[in-house]
């Protein structure tokens, strides 16, 4: 793809849909043309002759809100006219596929439509994901895979994607790292199970396991963000401290003493490891999430005390 096509793109649909006049713009059934064959134009295109858009990045379509649009077409027309490109034998959907399924549950037999020059496959790829991500349509799921497929299939990298879609670099990179996630957490965010918030914040658990678990406290008990962190940052100190872990000096009796009061206070196996510079390191042990999350309650009510 040239560079010149690539800043087309990176402002978005809009910039290839033509700027008619504004009584052509008017979706009033009397106004608008039948197709002449030519393309920046917008014309009445028969429902039966597009084609579903092979690059649609979207995967959910609430079925209520899909109602919603079909009540509201069959009252008073489709208000916004869709976007298709010309392929053999008909043509092809770019943008407006809630607009299209609502017109044929509504049994239209025509819709409003511009039909704009596509040039390739790569270039529909991005229209659709750019436009979707644009219009905030997009579960954080979807967007990720979205990202993902603008680097993988049009050899962007995350700078580009971040431009085009006009978001910051780091945005990109966390939606992406969303699907370093398991299935099932995946399909979590995407029905709105868990917040993008607590995502993020699952990322930095050390195992899949543990991830899988505090998911499920997620859903069950309904844990703050916060939490999580907090969870998340206990449990990948705890793996590193274990690789890390440094011979320790020989337990003085003070410090058994130390050890002693410390696992009544919490409940669980303590070590209290002297250095030779005089500083050392507690080791406080848990033995599952949920004797983890009473540790931190425990750690918290102390500091309020305090």
């Amino acid at each position: 793809m040239s560079p010149q096509k690539k800043s087309v793109l990176g402002r978005g649909l809009s910039a290839l849909i033509p700027k008619l006049p504004v009584k052509e713009v008017s979706v009033r059934r009397d106004e608008i043309g039948e197709d002449t064959g030519e393309v920046g134009i917008m014309a009445r295109i028969a429902v039966e002759q597009i084609r579903p858009n092979p690059f649609q990045p979207r995967t959910e379509f609430d079925p209520e809100t899909l109602a919603e649009l079909t009540r509201s077409i069959v009252e008073k027309g489709v208000i916004q006219p869709i976007t298709v490109r010309r392929v053999e034998g008909g043509f092809q959907l770019v943008t407006g596929e809630r607009r299209l399924r609502a017109a044929h549950q509504a049994g239209l037999s025509d819709i409003p439509a511009y039909v704009i020059t596509v040039d390739s496959d790569e270039e529909m790829l991005e229209l659709a994901l750019i436009e979707n991500i644009q219009r905030d349509t997009l579960n954080p799921i979807e967007i990720a895979h979205a990202y993902k497929r603008l680097i993988d299939e049009c050899h962007l990298t995350q700078e580009e994607v971040a431009e085009k879609v006009g978001k910051d670099r780091t945005t990109v990179t966390n939606f992406i790292r969303l699907l370093k996630l398991p299935i099932e957490i995946q399909v979590g965010v995407r029905k709105n199970q868990i917040s993008m918030g607590h995502a993020r914040a699952l990322i930095n658990v050390p195992t899949e396991s543990m991830q899988l678990r505090l998911y499920q406290k997620i859903v069950d008990s309904g844990l703050s963000v916060r939490r999580i962190e907090q969870l998340a940052k206990a449990t990948g100190t705890t793996t590193e401290g274990q690789k890390r872990r440094t011979p320790a000096r020989e337990t003085s009796a003070s410090v058994q003493s130390i050890e002693e009061k410390l696992r009544q206070t919490l409940g669980t196996k303590v070590n209290v490891r002297e250095r030779e510079n005089g500083r050392g390191e507690i080791v406080v042990e848990f033995y599952s999430l949920d004797d983890l999350d009473r540790l931190l309650d425990l750690f918290a009510s102390l500091e309020k005390f305090h």
